[in-house]
Parts: C-alpha cells; sequence; structure tokens
C-alpha cells in the first residue's frame, strides 16, 4: 500500500497527479528543479491555471509539500517521474530530463519502492535507459528488489470535463508483478485502469494516442489546401462526410498544431522506428504537412491582402489568440509562434490580441500586444483569428475587421475568409 507518494516534475502532468494522490489520502511531497514553482506551490499559490489555489490550499491541508530537495526522496514508498520529454536542436528525443530525474531518484532509492514513469518517450524507454540507471545509482535490481512500471499521462489542459480521475489509465510494468504495483497504485487515483502486458506495450499505445490525431488532422489540413485550389469550401466537405453515422470520424483544419504531444510525440515514434530499421513514412510525412499549414495561413493572407491592393510588406497584421488551445493559456509548441515569424520575414507589422497570453515572445521577441480588440481590429489591414477564446467577442470581428481571415472556421455565412 503506497502512503509516501514523490512525484518529480510539478508541471501539466505532475502537479494534477499530485492533487489527486492528496485527495485519495496520500502523502504527497513533490519535488521539482525549478525553485520558482516549489516557492509558489509553498505559498498556496498555484504556477498553473489547471490547478486552482483553492485545490493547492487542500493539498496543502492534506500534508503536500513542495520542494527542491531530492533527499525526500527516501522517504517515498512510491515515485512517479512526470519530467518533460521535448526534443532536441536536431528534433530527435531529448531524454535528458527522464535521465536526470532517474538518477536523482535512483540514489534515493530503497528496496520496496514502486516507480513509475509518465513522460512520454519511445518504447523501450522506460525498461532500458531508466531502468539502467535507476540500478546503477542504486545497486537495485528492477524486479525483485523494486516495481517499474509505465503510465503515459492523459491530461488536456484546460479540460474541464476529463481530468485524472475519470479519465482511463493504461498501466504496463517491467514484470508482470511490476505492472500488478502500478495497477494497485493507480486503482486508488483513477476509475478505470486498463493492464498493459508490457511498459513497451504502453509506451507505444500513448504515442499512437496522439499519431493517430496527428495523422488525421494532416488529412484534413491537406485537403483544405486543395480543397482551396479548387475553390471548394472545405468545411462544407467535412459536415457532409461527418452526417455519415459510421467509419467516418472528424477532424477540422487549422493554422497548424501545438502543445506537447502533436508535434512532439510523432518525432519520438519516428525515431524509435528508424532505430529498429522499420520507418513510419506516414507519421513522417503528416509532420511535415501539418509544420506547414503556417507557411499555408501566410500565403493567404498574401492574397486576401492582394485582393484589396495591398502587401504583406509594411501591412499591419493583427493574430487574435495565440496560444496553441482554445480556453488554454498554454502556448508549448503554438503554430502562432512560426507564423508570426514567417509573418515579420515577409515584412508585415504583427500585433496580436489574447488575454490569455501575458508578455507573448515568439522566438524571443515580443510580439507588441494589443488590450483593446475593437481598436486593433478596426485599423489592422488584416485581422487573422487563430484561436477562438471565449473571453474574445470573436462573433463581433466581421463587423470591426476590414479584412478577416478565419483560421477556424467560427464564422461561417460572414464577412470572414475561410482557410
Amino acid at each position: 500500500m503506497v502512503e509516501r507518494l514523490a512525484v518529480i516534475g510539478l508541471g501539466y502532468t505532475g502537479l494534477p497527479l499530485a492533487r489527486e494522490a492528496c485527495a485519495a489520502g496520500m502523502r504527497v511531497t513533490g519535488m521539482d528543479t525549478n525553485p520558482a514553482v516549489t516557492a509558489t506551490l509553498e505559498s498556496g499559490r498555484s504556477p498553473l491555471p489547471d490547478v486552482t489555489e483553492a485545490e493547492v490550499t487542500a493539498m496543502r491541508a492534506a500534508g503536500f509539500h513542495a520542494t527542491t530537495d531530492p533527499g525526500v526522496l527516501a522517504e517515498a514508498s512510491a515515485a512517479v517521474l512526470c519530467v518533460p520529454t521535448p526534443l532536441d536542436e536536431a528534433g530527435g528525443p531529448d531524454l535528458t530530463h527522464v535521465k536526470d530525474a532517474a538518477r536523482t531518484l535512483g540514489a534515493h532509492l530503497k528496496p520496496g519502492t514502486l516507480v513509475i514513469l509518465e513522460s512520454t518517450s519511445f518504447p523501450g524507454t522506460t525498461d532500458g535507459p531508466v531502468r539502467a540507471i535507476l540500478e546503477e545509482s542504486s545497486g537495485l535490481t528492477a524486479g525483485p528488489d523494486f516495481s517499474l512500471a509505465f503510465s503515459p499521462e492523459r491530461i488536456d489542459p484546460g479540460n474541464d470535463t476529463f481530468g485524472v480521475r475519470n479519465t482511463p489509465r493504461v498501466v504496463g510494468g517491467y514484470t508482470p508483478a511490476c505492472t500488478d504495483a502500478a495497477l494497485a497504485f493507480f486503482r486508488r487515483l483513477c476509475d478505470r485502469v486498463v493492464r498493459a502486458r508490457s511498459a513497451r506495450e504502453a509506451e507505444l499505445s500513448k504515442l499512437l494516442e496522439n499519431v493517430y490525431r496527428s495523422v488525421n488532422i494532416a488529412l484534413v489540413n491537406e485537403i483544405a489546401v486543395t480543397a482551396r485550389a479548387w475553390g471548394i469550401d472545405v468545411a462544407n466537405v467535412i459536415d457532409c462526410a461527418a452526417s455519415k453515422p459510421f467509419g467516418f470520424q472528424e477532424f477540422r483544419p487549422g493554422p497548424g498544431v501545438g502543445g506537447h504531444c502533436i508535434p512532439v510525440d510523432p518525432a519520438y515514434l519516428t525515431h524509435w522506428a528508424r532505430e529498429i530499421g522499420s520507418p513510419l513514412p506516414l507519421v513522417e510525412l503528416a509532420q511535415r504537412i501539418n509544420s506547414a499549414m503556417p507557411s499555408h495561413v501566410v500565403r493567404r493572407a498574401g492574397q486576401l491582402l492582394s485582393g484589396v491592393g495591398k502587401e504583406l510588406a509594411g501591412s499591419r497584421v493583427l493574430l487574435v489568440g495565440v496560444t496553441y488551445k482554445r480556453d488554454s493559456r498554454d502556448l508549448r509548441s503554438t503554430p502562432a509562434a512560426p507564423l508570426a515569424r514567417l509573418l515579420d520575414e515577409a515584412g508585415a507589422r504583427v500585433t496580436y490580441h489574447d488575454p490569455l497570453a501575458d508578455g507573448w515572445a515568439p522566438g524571443g521577441t515580443v510580439c507588441p500586444a494589443e488590450p483593446d480588440l475593437h481598436r486593433a481590429a478596426t485599423t489592422a489591414d488584416l485581422t487573422i483569428l487563430l484561436q477562438d477564446h471565449r473571453v474574445i467577442p470573436v462573433e463581433a470581428l466581421p463587423g470591426w475587421s476590414p479584412l478577416l481571415l478565419d483560421t477556424r472556421d467560427r464564422l461561417r455565412g460572414t464577412t470572414a475568409q475561410p482557410l
């Protein structure tokens, strides 16, 4: 029975897990290498929009403590690694954070501890480098001395319907006994737990979930570009196809993909596939198609401005909604960033309006914010709707903007131009 839990990494994955574990009656310690994060939590505030200050207060009342001190790991009967798995400069997997966390945990690991990796990675990460580092650092052996498993996070930032408790949890261990230990742990936190036959099976299932979305988003993005060339409204095409009650799942085109999962996870899968000599050309092509959508938006912007006798160079372009997802403050890999860069390179004067994104600096360069949307839209040569947050009066834009490009199909039937 897990009574003392250590959560390593208090970001979008780790903090909601810690919150649920506190509610389940566990004594939880959170460890993060960022002192600003731990100091914020220790002061009773939340560093994330998906965890409220009231919830942090309840966590602290239940005994939650946040620290940068790895010494607290020695007290844990279970530890969950929830650290980032980004891409390196070459676009490949970067397991630096995972390896560092495993090394830190290994130095304090005691017999009987349950260790779970949640960070998304390619098959073989848990029973490969993570296991090797833990064993080398601790002198213990996975299986006989401590339990080791993988359980992929399924956090959806900004989703008020599904959270840790009511989202099914996939679990796969290094050994069957390791799986049993991890299943018992997650049954205290989740309404439904799904048993995978191995850690590698669980790792691949996570990548499949998001690659499925990446491929289907790429399909509708490609169809959207082609339909535009033929003068066909792709939104109506999708509506027609979606009327079929079986065999079709609706996806919508957009200005590109963002967040941690869709832009990153396919790279972990294709890297692994190439390493084992079985490349995935469809997945790689989907990545290229989705990455090219900001360029398509720039082309559409140029076409629309040309239609009114203007050029991109020197034009005032207003971007509305620059986070990667509706009603979220998350700016990770937002397609608005490459779009702003491309517009800037074309000579446009770019500004943005987004009440959920304070001090946006894509690529390290601060983009001027426009707090007054009405004034900004009426004076811009072109307004581009990228994200239709509920806090933005999107429906007013057609009446305010002399020229409006709607990349979200939110303003159909108005003067807004479709993607």
